[in-house]
């Protein structure tokens, strides 16, 4: 009996010692990373390792309008090399729904040029004459769009046009965006384009020059503010993809169906940078 009394007591002793493992009831690392905002859909991520920060219903399936051409800029600087040849501009880029810079029928623009259309005055006439240019049809350059994202780990987006005008098989997720934009904001031409604030070019047949003022006020009204782009449906509601610089350090920022885009954008990284 001793001997048992004993083993007891050295067993208590010993589970007072060591702590015990239960299973936990705490939320996991996603989790989180789950913040209020106003925008239906968001995420947040490091600007230098593409780590998630903040996000609330990162994985919703939603509408991106012309954030979508985050996707179509990087598709064509990944599969055309000289940006400052002269195109001819098809005849299906001409009178494209929806935000335009009036291409002409015959006009020459460089691919530069409408890149710069693109991406700071939301071009969808600049969006179908590079998807025609770059995959030889707007089908073609769909299926290269869909490529890069993948290559970008976006793994809830299918595009089925370049320009994010609604279709209902057309649709990404916050985190997919931030994913694409984090991939995209590697490649250095993507980065100066996003960050100009204005761009001039010689406009077709005109004695003045073609002047495309950027779209994105982030760039204006936040310190450090470097990108990225703008975006409106009825079905998506407002949209906005942000990024910033300050002291070295970088976050993307994607809302997506919020209101008040800019002034959300810019409160999610004040809060990232006041904790970085």
């Amino acid at each position: 009996m001793r001997f048992y009394r004993l083993l007891f007591v050295s067993l208590l002793v010993m589970l007072c010692a060591f702590p015990v493992f239960l299973p936990s009831s705490s939320v996991s690392i996603a989790e989180n990373t789950e913040t209020v905002s106003s925008a239906i859909a968001m995420a947040l991520v490091d600007g230098d390792t593409g780590e998630v920060v903040y996000q609330k219903n990162g994985d919703k399936r939603m509408y991106p309008a012309s954030t979508t051409k985050i996707c179509t800029a990087i598709t064509v600087l990944e599969h055309w090399t000289n940006l400052d040849l002269p195109v001819a501009i098809p005849d299906e880029a001409v009178g494209v729904e929806g935000s335009s810079i009036y291409l002409q029928r015959g006009e020459m623009l460089s691919v530069r040029d409408l890149l710069y259309g693109l991406m700071l005055q939301s071009g969808n006439d600049c969006a179908t004459a590079l998807a025609i240019i770059v995959g030889d049809s707007v089908e073609g350059f769909v299926k290269l769009m869909n490529e890069t994202a993948e290559r970008a780990g976006a793994t809830g987006t299918h595009f089925a046009n370049p320009h994010g005008l609604h279709n209902p098989d057309h649709y990404t997720t916050a985190k997919d965006l931030c994913a694409i934009s984090y991939y995209a904001m590697q490649n250095r031409v993507f980065r100066d384009i996003v960050s100009t604030k204005r761009h001039r070019t010689p406009y077709h047949n005109h004695e003045y020059d073609r002047n495309f003022p950027n779209k994105n006020k982030i760039l204006f009204n936040y310190e450090g503010g470097n990108g990225i782009k703008t975006g409106f449906t009825k079905a998506a509601g407002r949209c906005l993809v942000s990024s910033a610089t300050r002291d070295g350090k970088s976050y993307i920022c994607t809302v997506l169906n919020c209101g008040n885009m800019f002034e959300e954008c810019m409160r999610l990284m004040d809060k990232a940078f006041a904790q970085s």
